[in-house]
């Protein structure tokens, strides 16, 4: 199976230009830290995808720990690193720890045998002090070669997907206010439309990866329309691309993207407007939609790349659940799972110092992190958009990691994306759908 990560790319982009260049200092955090016991002249060796800004931010974190134990954490980041960790961990030369951004990558690794179980005690911590907290156990448990079921995977560092971007100022003009339900948030759209004003600036057009924004709206509506059982299932193929609970979320989608009252430049525009000038339509004078559905990295491809939110311009809210479907808070999102595959005791302290509050709070401080640690103070948030992101989080009664980068390479940066961007360009949903099943039956 290949595996991609369409957030890797522009995620990263967005860390260097939002982040916080101030990285002093960042221990002295509102919690303090446990004793995670004494390893002087000990060596943890790190692995992971992580570069620039990221990588600074992780050492200036990781440097807590290194203070309170004596150990020194070597991290070593590449863009290459999944393939270069998969030959590592085969050729027997495995780093302490490998950061996974790909749980099916993770999963494949554990299957090998090449991961070490974190233990029951790792889990059932997850689920006592995260946020959705067994989604996360369930995001990093994985199965090895003999059947045996087991926790893997730590979540640390996310990403949040369900968010939209608007103008405070445009809405308190127009009189509108904050959609908490799906059902309001379709009636605003429509009361825009009657005042005159376009509701969403929409883009899918992103070169070879176009077709990735509608994947994720697709992905955010199958959390609201359905359980997240079956959300699972679509994600393995149980529940096949053309069943009715995807057709489903597929046609509400297209009451978004097909409405030429809706969507700025009308439908026709979607899929020729890229993905990074799409949500620029907030800004023109007069703006030319009023909201904008992305995850939270859209800001460095604002005008002003992301100033807009320091200066009260731009602002997000969570893209709300139907309040007839009964399925809580669903957010939808991604980030890094820390997995052991080397044990030591000093590494063993490492997973520990996850668990600490502290060790969020000394990475939220620094700017772009987001956890689901509901012990971590959030005040620690460099900035309050960051604070009310870390609250969605904190809040979610369902995480569910971006179904695209969990399905084969073909479907999910394939089939998914080129054929919702043939929906995007009139094709119906049910042809849609029977196409990408047809591919997804090409690969059993």
């Amino acid at each position: 199976m290949t595996y991609t990560s369409k957030a890797i790319g522009v995620a990263g982009f967005a860390s260097i230009l939002l982040a916080s260049t101030a990285f002093a200092d960042v221990c002295d955090t509102p919690s303090e830290l446990g004793d995670l016991g004494s390893f002087p002249g000990e060596v943890i060796t790190m692995q992971g995808s992580m570069l620039g800004t990221d990588q600074e931010m992780l050492e200036a974190t990781v440097s807590c720990f290194e203070q309170a134990t004596g150990a020194t954490v070597q991290y070593s980041g590449s863009r290459d690193f999944a393939a270069l960790v998969v030959a590592d961990l085969r050729s027997n030369n495995a780093p302490n720890i490998a950061i996974f951004p790909q749980p099916g990558l993770a999963a494949d690794m554990a299957k090998e045998g090449h991961l070490v179980p974190l233990g029951n005690d790792m889990a059932d911590w997850m689920t006592d002090n995260y946020g959705a907290g067994s989604s996360w156990v369930d995001l990093g448990t994985y199965t090895d070669s003999n059947g045996k079921e087991d926790f893997y995977g730590f979540a640390y560092k996310m990403d949040l997907k369900s968010l939209v971007w608007y103008s405070p100022e445009q809405f308190e003009d127009n009189g509108y206010e904050v959609p908490s339900t799906m059902e309001e948030l379709i009636a605003l759209s429509d009361q825009m439309v009657v005042d005159g004003n376009t509701p969403w600036c929409i883009g899918i057009e992103s070169g070879n990866a176009t077709g990735w924004t509608a994947t994720d709206w697709m992905e955010d509506i199958m959390l609201r329309t359905t359980s997240a059982e079956n959300y699972d299932r679509w994600v393995s193929n149980e529940l096949p691309f053309n069943s009715p609970e995807v057709i489903n979320a597929m046609n509400i989608f297209g009451q978004f993207s097909k409405n030429d009252d809706y969507v700025a430049g009308g439908a026709s525009s979607v899929a020729t407007t890229s993905f990074g000038d799409a949500p620029k339509g907030l800004f023109t004078s007069p703006p030319s939609c009023m909201m904008h559905r992305q995850a939270s990295f859209i800001t460095g491809f604002f005008p002003n790349k992301g100033q807009e939110v320091a200066d009260g311009e731009a602002d997000a809210f969570y893209f709300p659940p139907f309040a007839s479907g009964n399925l809580g808070n669903p957010v939808l999102g991604a980030g890094t799972l820390y997995t052991m595959t080397k044990d030591s005791p000093a590494t063993r302290a490492f997973f520990n110092f996850l668990k600490e509050a502290a060790a969020h709070e000394a990475w939220m401080q620094q700017g772009v992190f987001l956890t689901a640690h509901k012990g971590a103070d959030i005040d620690a948030y460099a900035t309050p958009l960051l604070r009310k992101q870390g609250q969605i989080l904190s809040n979610a009664t369902t995480f569910r990691f971006d179904a695209s980068d969990l399905m084969p390479g073909a479907i999910g940066a394939g089939a998914f994306w080129s054929e919702m961007t043939a929906f995007a360009n009139g094709q119906d949903s049910q042809t849609t759908a029977d196409n990408i099943q047809a591919a997804w039956d090409a690969i059993k």
